[in-house]
């Protein structure tokens, strides 16, 4: 019964997720929305935990902030009979702008997401960090280039505030919400100059998300100081873990350096010196912690034979793992062969 039921939710969330981004006006883009949210929150339940409960209700609360002044931003826009999507006014535009932001979890609005975060199981964060954005930052890329300083602002405080609080968490849960708002910094400045590099960056980082929580969902790991103990013999799953903790901070030659390569490349074509320079720099900060996640699992302690790394692994957790490691370098291969 329990099965059922996630999977009619889980198809109305994808039905509402695919209805925001493929509206032709802002008022079906909500309905969309609200479907998405209405059907989420099922998802999110788990009858052996009380956490969760929890973090469904922070979710719902947030998320009906965001709609409710979405739904105030479009009626502004309707009752001076003038559609939402030509010539909007600044105002209207920070309103509906800030209510997407508020919705995908955006710094200054992101102080519901670490909070949410920590009380889901991975799976739902999974979906949380990745799934939950698409339509409210498909939404953003409609009317980011009518003013583009308030994004630009927005940037900033998101690779800032993520850097700085994601500093002093020692649950895993919170360190990957603030992680996801530092990407979605980069992934609304690739929107600035070109949509194509915001779908490589999403996918890019849905896929190093994915290899990672598979790795904190199979040995239940939820605290720092869970790595040192849980990981100390196994050491194929150690080396992949520290490897796709260096490809999400964007190290070469790893696949996560791609998009933000692609990002800085073009955001200089297009004059974003200053805004370039922050992001890097802010983007260390995120690199220190998880350079301190994956020092934990550097030491090996173990009486096993250290050549022996890959037995006992699924096809499909290697297939993707491979793919998230080695990516980088088969589109460098790729690129020079075209």
């Amino acid at each position: 019964m329990m099965n059922l039921y996630k999977i009619l939710f889980f198809n109305t969330t994808i039905i509402g997720t695919l209805m925001a981004i493929s509206a032709c006006s802002f008022f079906i883009a909500w309905i969309g929305l609200e479907i998405n949210l209405l059907s989420i929150i099922p998802l999110f339940k788990n009858m052996k935990n009380k956490y969760p409960s929890e973090a469904s209700i922070k979710y719902f609360i947030t998320q009906a902030m965001g709609s409710s002044l979405f739904m105030f931003a479009i009626v502004v826009c309707f009752t001076k009979n003038m559609p939402p999507s030509k010539n909007p006014n600044i105002i209207e535009l920070i309103l509906v702008s800030t209510a997407l932001l508020l919705k995908m979890g955006a710094a200054p609005f992101h102080f519901w997401l670490p909070e949410v975060s920590s009380g889901l199981n991975w799976p739902s964060n999974f979906i949380l960090l990745t799934w939950q954005k698409i339509a409210p930052i498909i939404l953003i890329s409609y009317q980011i280039n009518i003013y583009s300083m308030f994004f630009s602002i927005i940037i900033i405080t998101s690779s800032m505030i993520s850097g700085l609080q994601g500093l002093n968490q020692i649950c895993l849960r919170k360190i990957m919400a603030y992680s996801s708002i530092n990407h979605v910094s980069w992934m609304i400045s690739s929107l600035l100059t070109s949509t194509t590099i915001f779908h490589y960056y999403f996918i890019t980082y849905c896929l190093i998300n994915m290899n990672i929580l598979l790795i904190f969902n199979k040995f239940n790991i939820f605290f720092l100081s869970q790595l040192s103990t849980i990981l100390t013999f196994k050491k194929k799953m150690k080396f992949l873990f520290m490897l796709n903790f260096l490809s999400l901070g964007g190290l070469p030659p790893f696949l996560g350096f791609l998009p933000k390569w692609l990002t800085i490349n073009n955001m200089i074509n297009n004059k974003h010196y200053a805004m370039t320079t922050i992001l890097i720099i802010l983007t260390l900060i995120t690199l220190y912690f998880y350079m301190r996640i994956t020092f934990s699992s550097f030491t090996i302690s173990s009486e096993e034979n250290i050549l022996i790394l890959f037995n006992k692994i699924t096809y499909f957790h290697f297939f993707s793992n491979i793919l998230s490691l080695l990516g980088m370098i088969s589109c460098s291969f790729l690129d020079s062969f075209m």
